[in-house]
């Protein structure tokens, strides 16, 4: 039988599904359209396979298919039609003169198949002239002449060669040999060629070998083009230009190597060379499960081993992955509304997924100047969505940010930024899938700097090569690599130049989120709906507000709450608790909050109280309160099922008033916690919020407690789903299971398929720390009339609204100490601002270093606690040596004298959406070097931290952006009380840093603290609660720039009420320095902070001696002033809510 070439040709209308196999059978020859160019040539006369046996066998096994598999990729092309034409043996000559030459691949040591190709003379047209059907037919415009490009692949669907042709404007011979290399890494040999090199430009500047090959691959397409014109085809190429520049960037990309490969780009018509996608590019295929060869072509993908550090198909690299031509949805319907744009999005034929929902409801608001926000939908059915208050906004924006472009097919969505036109998301890269339980969103990413998708045990900034971070809450000890307590589909990218933007996808099932090296990313969830927000920034700090403004800003702690917290599983008693009350008073520790765990429960079952070692717990809580401390206590969600009926009301009332989640039967789920069997309360009812309520009153009146701790809330289980297990269903085993730890969804939580008021566990999941966290609020409210104060484990988007977070039960090593500091850092920027680790660590046992540099940077954290477990040792902070104790306590004063700053920065998040702790880049987002710190914080604006996080270290190194950085701890604050006495060693008391690292002296009592010129905060005198501290005076620090000015604020009132905004109970302070004068600004002034002494001014960064001090115009005498440091204090008596002037000349 004569050889073959098949033609694909489309014009974009028509899609051929992947389960076509390609005929054979000759067809009469059909007038087709060739937009790119592509050309599939079958096996010619004269090829044959030169290597056999394990010469054809790709690394990994696995053996190329030597017959063609049905619905491989390079069956599918968008053509309506697909023609076989019969072809003579390809024949090659050009120009003047002529010579042989070789390239072998072999040489590589490729075990993959060697392509033996013979090539004899036709004629081949000079530049310029139209002696041939190919010179007269092919198109020149703006001086593109003849020569022709091909690149030649394995093909997936058979032994052949794909080429693919195309018009060339000033390409080297170089470029084309870039992609010559390619066939050897495919394995492919151009051997045994006959050439002539005659007209090739680039003929001089190449080795005798290669030039062989580029003249080969020039002249075979060339003669290849010239005998499908004689068969009378029209060659209709777009945008010659473009394309030609795309080559060009590849080829480019290519030189520089594989991780510099452009993006592919989306294309109407087939794709030539359908599985040439750059590695890292590559968009997984079987996302489920590892597939074999045979089973990825089925679907219609391409399988490639991965050659470079991959262990398997599931790991790293996809083997099998798209093809850039995979079917996915078509735009239709594309129409403009008030807030934006609506279309129908349309799927042929379904994916290999079950339940594909084939026609979708697109819909796009353009919300604000800097968010964009759209939906993709089944307009047919319901489906769930997450029950989250989010911003109704009623008129599209007139002055967006941002510009939204569509593909229609495949459809995709490409948001740029107007002011430099980068793309930041770009969904064409892959298919979208929308089936009942499984949906994938892949987007570009404009650079590698990712930074959200929590809760991870990793650093700071997020890796792109290949990671997969699951969200599906566990109770779950921290580790790297898999899935803890909280979900927060939320990420920040940071793009060159210091711009960022955001992306928040608002679904609580379970996922998975790829991050790969092109850069891109992959959203792949079970269920709900794609709906998507865009947040333009364009600054860092700006996106974290605009997603606040989406999840809800944070609410006002009490100012309690930021004193120091005491706890551990193990205080067995009311003595025990004043025991230790006491060892911390003589000590000389502020403790400002006691806790227990499950130790003060009767069989540890919630609202209740052990008689035997806690019968007189409610008198030991009275006796906090009357010291100026406050308690906390610990209630798990799960309630004890095992008493007989009217033994514990808690069980008996929920029972009767229908609050718990049900199982199939319609009776409730009974698992297993700390009590026993257990009942779990459905917190999204609002039945079961009213009984949360009253259970946390009636407890209330008899032990008066201040705060809730609610843990093992994911929720957390003992038993696989329940004691009988679960049902057999596609709930309970979807068709994708994300990378969770265990394996199942069910995996130390209750089953998937359990009924909620709202919907499935399977979609609540995730929701259920933060329906604690509400109830558990709203209950504080209505027991105690002020601001509530909890602390939950599992969390979700929005959850600082209602509750703040501890990172759950870390180890006593220095690693996770380190790990610590991008955690605090990575939950402000999620609106969770209240936060913190266990100091010292919870699960093992501390040592005194590792102890004390963890109570350091605890007195840094948020929220500051020290708990561990019942197995550890004791590590209260009195335990320790003299020399310990002194270092510790030292960090415990620092933070109280700061407290009246650290409080006025939970007031600007609480209204306006700032964060408290947060990562350098947030404030110098056009420095690189400080994108990935992840080892210092700062507090605010101002306050730079720089912990030792090292076994044994005497010195730490930060990074100090360009900047004035004052050393916190030279500063003389003796006027203020019992402030700790300066450092024995010498420290530095200012920095004029260019921006770089720089050496701290760090001794073991020691942590650095800088503060920022141009800022001002205000201090007050430590006292060993925060009741003790309020009522001290006050002092400003002021941190004078490098052109002499420096502001800041304060803001104060009674430390708990609620809606003291509301109500003007409240009063805030603005000061300002300049030209030798600080001045305050009074913007609300209320009887609370009226009366607030300010006892002393410490100006940093006074160039010379001044001769007078003024305050309110009456002379200072005895400031004074060190020309070493540059320090001048003024001792002052005025107060806070009065207008006051203090000069110095």
């Amino acid at each position: 039988m004569e050889p073959e070439v098949l033609v694909e040709a489309g014009n974009g209308n028509g899609t051929e599904r992947h389960g076509r196999a390609c005929s054979s059978k000759k067809q009469p020859p059909r007038k087709r359209a060739l937009p790119w160019g592509i050309l599939e040539v079958a096996p010619l006369a004269g090829i044959r396979r030169s290597h056999a046996g394990a010469a054809n066998t790709p690394p990994g096994g696995a053996r190329r298919p030597t017959s063609r598999p049905t619905g491989g990729a390079g069956c599918r092309s968008r053509a309506p039609a697909v023609t076989c034409l019969p072809v003579r043996d390809l024949s090659v000559a050009a120009g003047r003169g002529g010579a042989e030459g070789s390239l072998d691949c072999s040489a590589r040591d490729l075990s993959l198949p060697w392509i033996h190709v013979p090539v004899s003379r036709i004629p081949f047209p000079d530049e310029g002239k139209a002696s041939s059907p190919l010179a007269s037919r092919w198109p020149r415009p703006n001086r593109l002449g003849p020569s022709l490009y091909a690149e030649v692949t394995h093909h997936a669907c058979s032994e052949r060669l794909l080429l693919r042709s195309a018009s060339i404007a000033q390409v080297s011979c170089h470029q084309i040999l870039m992609h010559i290399k390619r066939l050897c890494i495919h394995g492919f040999s151009a051997a045994q060629l006959t050439m002539g090199m005659g007209q090739l430009p680039c003929s001089r500047h190449l080795a005798w070998p290669l030039l062989g090959t580029c003249a080969f691959t020039l002249l075979a397409t060339a003669a290849l083009m010239a005998h499908i014109l004689q068969r009378d085809f029209t060659v209709v190429p777009r945008e010659w230009s473009g394309l030609s520049q795309g080559l060009e960037e590849a080829n480019q990309a290519h030189s520089r190597g594989p991780e510099h490969a452009p993006e592919s780009r989306s294309r109407p018509g087939p794709v030539p060379t359908q599985c040439d996608v750059p590695p890292n590019s590559r968009f997984d295929c079987a996302p489920e499960a590892a597939i074999t060869q045979e089973q990825c072509e089925a679907r219609g993908c391409c399988y490639i081993p991965a050659q470079h550090g991959a262990q398997g198909p599931r790991m790293g690299q996809p083997w099998c992955f798209f093809p850039p031509s995979y079917p996915s949805y078509r735009l239709e319907n594309l129409t403009a509304t008030q807030m934006g744009y609506t279309a129908t999005l349309t799927r042929a034929a379904p994916t290999f997924f079950p339940k594909d929902i084939l026609t979708l409801r697109l819909e796009v608001l353009m919300e604000t100047e800097s968010r964009l926000h759209f939906t993709i939908k089944d307009p047919a059915n319901k489906r769930y969505e997450v029950p989250l208050e989010t911003p109704h906004v009623h008129s599209r924006t007139l002055a967006p940010l941002y510009s939204v472009e569509f593909s229609q097919e495949p459809f995709g969505v490409v948001v740029r930024r107007k002011l430099d036109g980068r793309v930041l998301l770009n969904t064409t890269v892959a298919p979208l899938f929308f089936t009942d339980q499984f949906l994938q969103l892949s987007t570009t990413l404009p650079t590698p700097y990712v930074v959200g998708l929590a809760e991870h045990l990793s650093p700071l900034m997020l890796s792109t090569n290949w990671t997969k971070i699951t969200l599906w809450n566990r109770d779950m000890a921290p580790e790297p690599g898999v899935n803890l307590y909280g979900s927060h589909p939320f990420y920040l990218v940071l793009e060159n130049g210091g711009s960022a933007h955001g992306v928040f996808l608002l679904n609580s099932n379970a996922m998975d989120v790829v991050l790969q090296p092109s850069p891109a990313l992959s959203w792949r969830t079970t269920g709900g709906i794609l709906d998507v927000y865009v947040f333009l920034g364009p600054e860092p700090k700006s996106v974290v507000q605009q997603y606040l403004a989406v999840v809800g800003y944070p609410s006002m702690p009490p100012y309690w709450g930021l004193g120091f917290h005491l706890c551990r599983w193990g205080y067995s008693s009311t003595a025990i608790v004043r025991q230790v009350v006491e060892n911390m008073t003589r000590a000389g520790f502020p403790l400002d909050v006691q806790w227990n765990d499950l130790d003060y429960m009767d069989a540890r079952r919630d609202f209740t109280f052990n008689k035997d070692g806690f019968e007189d717990f409610p008198a030991m809580v009275q006796e906090l309160h009357q010291g100026g401390r406050h308690y906390v206590m610990l209630v798990d969600p799960a309630i004890s099922s095992t008493g007989p009926a009217g033994s514990y009301r808690p069980y008996d009332e929920g029972l009767r008033r229908g609050v718990f989640i049900i199982n199939a039967t319609g009776q409730p789920l009974i698992g297993k916690v700390w009590p026993g069997a257990s009942a779990f309360p459905d917190f999204t009812s609002p039945e079961t919020q009213s009984w949360w309520q009253d259970m946390v009153a009636e407890f209330h009146s008899q032990v008066p407690f201040d705060g809730m701790w609610i843990d093992m809330n994911e929720p957390s289980n003992f038993v696989k789903g329940s004691e009988v297990g679960c049902p057999d269903n596609e709930l309970e085993n979807p068709p994708y299971v994300p990378g969770v730890a265990g394996g199942t969804l069910r995996a130390a939580t209750i089953c998937a398929s359990s009924r909620q008021h709202l919907s499935s566990h399977y979609d609540l999941h995730n929701l259920y720390g933060l329906t604690e966290a509400i109830a558990s609020h709203r209950a504080l409210v209505m027991a105690r009339g002020t601001r509530p104060f909890v602390i939950s484990r599992s969390t979700f988007a929005s959850h600082g609204r209602y509750a703040g977070h501890w990172t759950g039960d870390v180890w006593s090593s220095w690693e996770q100490l380190a790990l610590s500091v991008p955690a605090t850092l990575l939950f402000n920027l999620l609106g969770v601002p209240l936060v913190g680790a266990d100091i010292c660590g919870f699960l093992g046992n501390t040592s005194e270093e590792l102890c004390v540099r963890w109570t350091q940077l605890g007195a840094f954290y948020p929220f500051m606690r020290n708990h561990n477990s019942l197995d550890s040792l004791p590590q209260e902070p009195y335990r320790f040596s003299a020399t310990a104790q002194e270092a510790m306590r030292k960090a415990f004063t620092l933070r109280y004298a700061l407290l009246p700053y650290l409080y006025t920065l939970f007031q600007r998040a609480h209204v306006s959406g700032e964060t408290v702790a947060r990562p350098l880049f947030l404030e110098f987002p056009q420095d690189p070097h400080t994108w990935t710190v992840d080892r210092q914080l700062l507090w605010g604006e101002a306050l730079l931290i720089t912990p030792v996080l090292e076994a044994g270290k005497t010195e730490v190194t930060g990074y100090l952006p360009a900047g004035t950085w004052y050393n916190l701890q030279t500063v003389p604050m003796d006027a203020l009380g019992s402030l700790p006495p300066p450092s024995p060693t010498p420290l530095k008391s200012v920095i004029h840093s260019q921006g770089q690292w720089v050496m701290l002296p760090a001794p073991l009592d020691t942590i650095n603290l800088h503060l920022r010129g141009g800022y001002i905060i205000p201090l007050q005198g430590p006292s060993l609660t925060t009741t003790e501290s309020r009522k001290q005076p006050m002092a400003l620090v002021v941190a004078l720039s490098s052109s002499g000015d420096a502001q800041g604020e304060l803001f104060w009132d009674d430390g708990e009420s609620l809606g003291v905004l509301e109500h003007g109970a409240y009063t805030l302070v603005i000061f300002l320095a300049k030209n030798n004068t600080v001045v305050n600004k009074l913007v609300h002034v209320a009887s609370e902070g009226a009366g607030l002494q300010l006892r002393k001014v410490t100006v940093l960064g006074v160039a010379t001696a001044p001769q007078q001090v003024l305050s309110n115009g009456v002379p200072v005498s005895n400031f004074t002033y060190s020309p070493d440091t540059k320090i001048l204090d003024i001792p002052v008596s005025l107060f806070m809510g009065e207008q006051f002037l203090i000069s110095w000349s």
